[in-house]
């Protein structure tokens, strides 16, 4: 099932991919670089630690990056982003991860350069709940 999941879901962004590929030298934003240190998830997919490049591609309603490897196979990706917010120009460009138990995810992306911020879907973190103890103990100072 999982699997079937996943071949639905590539074959939706290929098939995105090609719509938008006509309009991507218009719609992009951003563009740059980065070096991830370590294997992150990033939505649905694990990016391997290594150099990329990255550009935003804005077409219609919603936003995609587009991640190339530098090195190696040259492998490329694409990420939907989930929203995005105004940066300022003072802030720093950086990728914000988080830990889950299934790892770390990348969180946001931060390009005030370009003015924008995108964030991207995370697992929620796991609830722990303490049941406490229904009796109750009292201790005596002397």
């Amino acid at each position: 099932m999982k699997s079937i999941r996943t071949f639905l879901y590539t074959s939706a962004l290929a098939l995105s991919a090609l719509s938008l590929a006509p309009g991507m030298a218009s719609a992009q934003q951003a563009r740059g670089s980065f070096k991830l240190t370590y294997d992150a998830h990033w939505g649905n997919q694990l990016v391997r630690a290594g150099e990329y490049r990255f550009t935003l591609v804005s077409e219609g309603p919603s936003e995609l990056l587009v991640l190339r490897r530098v090195s190696g196979n040259g492998s490329s990706s694409m990420m939907l982003v989930r929203d995005t917010e105004v940066s300022k120009p003072t802030d720093i460009s950086r990728l914000l991860l988080v830990s889950r138990h299934e790892g770390r995810f990348v969180s946001a992306m931060h390009l005030p350069e370009a003015g924008i911020t995108l964030h991207f879907a995370v697992p929620p973190e796991a609830s722990v709940v303490a049941k406490a103890d229904s009796t109750m103990t009292t201790a005596s100072t002397r």
